[in-house]
């Protein structure tokens, strides 16, 4: 395209824009506040809408939700005792290569620790 071509494809395009009435926005300044409820009804509509809670989260529903377990507490001590101690416990398959756990890692007696040789 030459420079010809060039201006007359932007003067075109400047004659569209005027003709479909394209204008920039006016700025009216800073908009005044007008109140409409005082500083103590506000006040407490804040402390009222904190104490509600988070209205948009996924339980907010559902309120105090029970548990009943069927297991006693020294029992549900003792699961959390052993889990705590296996070293198992917290390996990823995803952390290894084509997601496989190798073998020497399978085996119950692994021990990541070394214990002090007196």
């Amino acid at each position: 395209m030459n420079t010809r071509q060039f201006i007359a494809a932007s003067a075109a395009a400047l004659a569209l824009l005027g003709a479909a009435g394209a204008h920039a926005e006016s700025y009216e300044g800073v908009q005044a506040i007008i109140p409409f409820a005082s500083r103590a009804d506000v006040k407490a509509e804040a402390i009222a809408a904190a104490h509600e809670g988070n209205r948009y989260s996924d339980s907010a529903a559902e309120g105090t939700v029970a548990v009943n377990s069927t297991l006693d507490r020294s029992a549900v001590r003792d699961q959390a005792v052993a889990a705590a101690h296996n070293p198992l416990q917290s390996l990823d398959r995803r952390a290894f290569y084509r997601d496989e756990v190798p073998s020497a890692y399978k085996k119950p007696t692994v021990s990541f620790t070394r214990q002090a040789g007196l």
